[in-house]
Formats: structure tokens, C-alpha cells, sequence
């Protein structure tokens, strides 16, 4: 007999399975040797009080559980129906499995280099500050995510199968942990061998994957997509293409612009990154109880200032800010943790609701209005380094004191800070509502609001500003037949879980139309 049950378990007990047996047989009433076994179905953290942990567990009484085993076999492809994907994130990846699964070659094009050839682009970026516009944190195998942590929390649970996507990352390499924990996370320093693995089961199986192939233009009939050109002269046909290219690869809004393919701006976020000591966010986190086995302590905090969303967005537990600019010229900061979440430092984006009436300073370059502001203030946050990467920063009690820091304290953010009035130069329609914001927040977290804390410009990219619109069913362009705009850089996902969601559901609407 199987019983599902929850139960709270100090953080110093949490690893004594001898303590989970006595804890379910109390909540069951039983003797403990009668419990065969016991699986943790699920696992998260409470901490409005003293901290414990939550656990779902499923318990077995007198008999042995039976191996649960969900993989997923692919068979090498053999149609002659073969599907351009454009980009190598989440969304291209999934799509291309699945595609797989229909026996539907994929063929994926992707600007940027393989996961591993990337890491020397970021170090020349880290150290060096030199932009490569095709190879960067955003740019190349594995997408945006790939180098900024790995988070896979999703709320796109109606949207499809969240755990075949945890699933396939498990089965290519990532921990158990992540079918599990309530807020999963695999890390950078895990993530690029689960990306790897996973392109080597696409080629395995039939699928090509083309690297330093940017598309640079598309082959087209005047209502259809027939391929792509790719370094302004190789040709790929295909019979339908995914386009998932990413938030940040404007040179494709443009292209379709120019091809005159609809696109439309959307609302997004911008704003700064926030950075505190680690020890301070478990100290407020958790009311400053300490144990081994608690993780880094996270926050997510939202408010309304004037009638306009503020929020805490992409938090970093012991991570660090990362420079993720895709151009010479501009400074975009992001997050990212490894595995162990180890840094000394806790970062989070820290960002407010922009709107049309913020664009209309560039509503004569509709519809690349939003993309535009954003572009401004990245440019703008180079400017004020001094033409570097070296991010301007200010104190979070002199950004609300409107006043210079004439210090800064530590960092982890690698190509160095440069002290900057942001409350002076950031656009007054984020600066005031930041101002506010971090009062509000530091009521519901005391010592959220303190001069440990340093806000760091320009956090831009966290949505597309731009959204390719597709028929709700068939997910189709509303223009163009056999185009399927997919993912976060066509507006419809926020993340890696749901982008990948969004290849899958793609990659079926592919086969419908190919039938």
C-alpha cells in the first residue's frame, strides 16, 4: 500500500532517513518497520518563521516501490520532411527532440559557437571587455541560459509537459534534484555537459546542427517560407522554419521588417541589478538561524509604484552579475549561479514595467519603439563607464539619498564598477519608482534597504520588446505560411522550462502542418 503525505523536518534532520521513517509512521500512525520505503516527491522551503523543510513524500507500506521509469527513446530519422530551426536555446533544442520523436529531421542553425568553443568569448568579455556580437552570454549552443544559471521554476504548468522537459534534462545529464526541488536549478557549471549531451543525441538520431551560421536573410514565396540564407551565402530550404532566435537577436526583428513579415513592440521590464552580502539575505531570510544544510537564502518581491509593476526578477542565490551585452557600445548586466550557489554574493534583478507611453520619444521608428529605449540605455550605461564594460553602480541609501557613492563595496561583478548618480541618469520613470520600491520591499524584508547593497546598471533584457504574433492554433505566423515563431525572442515564453515547452508545442504544430 502507497500513502502520499507531507511532512516539516528541521534543516539539521533533513538528511537522517531514519528521522523521515520515524516522522511518517507518526503522521500514519504506524510502526516505522513497517514502512518499506520512502520517496520524496517533492521538496521546498518555509521560512515565514523558523525555517524547515516541506516534504510530499509517497510511503510504502509492506511493499517495495516499483522503479518509476520515464525516458524517452529516439530513433534515427528517415523522412525526407526536414525543419529549418533557427537558434540552439531551449526552444530550438526541444523542438528539435520532438521533432525527432515525429521523425521529422531538424536542421539547427545557430549564429553563435558549440557550448564549450563559447567559453573563451566570455572570458574575452569577463577580463577583456571585447564584445563578440555572435558569441556572448546570449549568443550560441544552449542559449541565454546556458551561462546565467539554469533556473528552471516555471509557472507555464497549463502550457505543456514541465516534467518530460525535467525529464530530458535528467536524462542527459542534470541531477535528480530537479524533479524535486519546488525551485530547480542546475547551474552554469552543470548546464553546458546537459546541452552537450543533448546535441549529441540530436545528431545521433539523424538531426544536423550548423554552428557560426547566422542567418542573414530568408527565402521566400510571396505567402510562404521556403528556408534561409545563412553568412550572407549559403542556402538552406527546408519544409517548414522555427524561428526561435532569442530576446536578443534584433538583427531578425529587422530582417522581418524589412521582408515586410509582421512584428509588433510589447510591453517588457528595465531597471538595474541589486547586489547584497549572501550572509545578509540568509540572516533576513532566515530570521538568522543558521545550519549546514540550508541553501543560500532567495527573495521575490514585487510591489506597485504609481500604477506600474516593480520586481525582483531572475534571483541569484551565492551567484554573481555577469556582463551579457550583444554589441560593442552597450552594457546589459544579467545573473547567474553554479550549482553550489557558493558565491558570497546574492544578486537580483531589479526592474520596472515599461510601457507604450515610455517609447514615445521613438514612436516614428513603430514598431521597433520599445527596442529602441532599450538600446538608449544600454548605450547609455556605456557611456557613463567610460566606454568600457565596467558597469556604472551606486550604493542602493545614495541612489535613494540622490547623492554620489563615494565608495563601492565589494562585488562579484568581474569587469569592475564605476560610481555613478544612476538615481540622476537612469530615465525618471524607473529611477523614482526604484526609489520607492526599495522602502516597500525593505518592510516586508527588514535590512533589505542598506548600504552593503549596490545597484548595478543596466538590467534590459528581460523580456523581448518585440512580438512576432502566430495564430493561437495552428502557431503559425498570421502572414507568412510555414514560419513558427517560437520562444522567449518571439514573445511567447519567460525562461528555459517554458521556451522549451514552446519548442515542443511547436515542433507538433510542425507535423500537423507538414501532414
Amino acid at each position: 500500500m502507497k500513502y502520499q503525505i507531507e511532512i516539516t523536518v528541521p534543516p539539521e534532520k533533513i538528511l537522517d532517513g531514519n528521522y523521515l521513517h520515524f516522522k511518517a509512521a507518526s503522521k500514519l500512525k504506524l510502526d516505522p518497520n513497517e514502512i518499506a520505503a520512502i520517496i520524496i516527491k517533492r521538496r521546498s522551503i518555509d521560512s515565514r518563521k523558523k525555517p524547515v523543510f516541506k516534504l510530499l513524500l509517497d510511503v510504502f507500506i509492506n511493499e517495495k516501490p516499483v522503479a518509476e521509469i520515464r525516458e524517452y527513446k529516439y530513433n534515427p530519422v528517415d523522412s525526407k520532411k526536414r525543419v529549418l530551426i533557427i537558434g540552439s536555446g531551449p526552444a530550438g533544442l526541444f523542438a528539435a527532440l520532438r521533432l525527432i520523436e515525429l521523425g521529422i529531421k531538424p536542421v539547427i542553425i545557430e549564429r553563435g559557437k558549440d557550448v564549450q568553443t563559447r567559453r573563451k568569448d566570455l572570458k574575452e568579455l569577463q577580463q577583456k571587455h571585447i564584445v563578440n556580437p555572435d558569441s556572448n552570454y546570449c549568443f550560441g549552443e544552449g542559449g541565454a541560459g546556458t551561462y546565467s544559471d539554469g533556473k528552471l521554476y516555471t509557472r507555464s504548468v497549463k502550457r505543456g509537459n514541465v516534467r518530460k522537459v525535467l525529464d530530458l534534462f535528467v536524462m542527459h545529464g542534470a541531477s535528480n534534484d530537479i524533479l524535486i526541488d519546488a525551485h530547480p536549478h542546475i547551474g552554469s557549471n552543470n548546464l553546458p555537459k546537459v546541452v552537450a549531451n543533448i546535441r549529441q543525441t540530436i545528431i545521433n538520431n539523424g538531426g544536423d546542427i550548423h554552428f557560426n551560421a547566422r542567418v542573414t536573410d530568408f527565402i521566400l514565396k510571396p505567402d510562404e517560407i521556403k528556408g534561409v540564407i545563412v553568412n550572407n551565402k549559403d542556402e538552406f530550404l527546408g519544409d517548414a522554419v522555427i524561428l526561435a532566435t532569442g530576446h536578443s537577436a534584433r538583427d531578425i526583428y529587422y530582417l522581418l521588417h524589412k521582408h515586410n513579415i509582421k512584428i509588433e513592440p510589447k510591453p517588457f521590464a528595465m531597471g538595474v541589478r541589486i547586489e547584497h552580502p549572501q550572509q545578509l539575505i540568509n540572516e533576513i531570510q532566515y530570521h538568522k538561524y543558521k545550519s549546514r544544510n540550508l541553501p543560500p537564502a532567495a527573495y521575490n518581491l514585487a510591489c506597485n509604484v504609481d500604477e506600474r509593476g516593480v520586481y525582483t526578477f531572475c534571483m541569484c542565490p551565492g551567484g554573481i552579475i555577469v556582463p551579457s551585452a550583444t554589441a560593442p557600445g552597450e552594457i546589459v548586466v544579467n545573473g547567474m549561479s553554479l550549482s553550489r550557489r557558493d558565491s558570497p554574493f546574492a544578486n537580483s534583478g531589479l526592474v520596472v514595467s515599461i510601457v507604450r507611453s515610455d517609447w514615445k520619444m521613438f514612436d516614428e521608428d513603430y514598431p521597433f519603439s520599445g527596442l529602441k529605449l532599450q538600446q538608449q540605455l544600454e548605450q547609455l550605461a556605456f557611456r557613463l563607464a567610460n566606454n568600457t564594460q565596467s558597469a556604472p553602480a551606486q550604493r542602493v541609501t545614495d541612489f535613494v539619498a540622490r547623492k554620489f557613492s563615494q565608495t563601492l563595496p565589494a562585488t562579484s561583478y568581474i569587469p569592475g564598477l564605476t560610481s555613478v548618480r544612476l538615481e540622476k541618469e537612469l530615465p525618471e520613470f524607473i529611477s523614482k519608482r526604484i526609489r520607492r520600491a526599495v522602502k516597500i520591499f525593505n518592510r516586508k524584508m527588514k535590512g533589505y534597504y542598506t548600504d552593503e547593497a549596490i545597484l548595478v546598471a543596466a538590467e534590459t533584457r528581460t523580456s523581448s520588446p518585440i512580438r512576432i504574433p502566430r495564430d493561437k492554433e495552428s502557431l503559425m505566423h498570421i502572414e507568412k505560411r510555414g514560419l513558427f515563431p517560437c520562444g522567449e525572442g518571439a514573445g511567447y515564453a519567460g525562461g528555459i522550462v517554458s521556451a522549451a515547452i514552446d519548442g515542443e508545442n511547436c515542433a507538433d504544430a510542425v507535423s500537423k502542418y507538414l501532414k
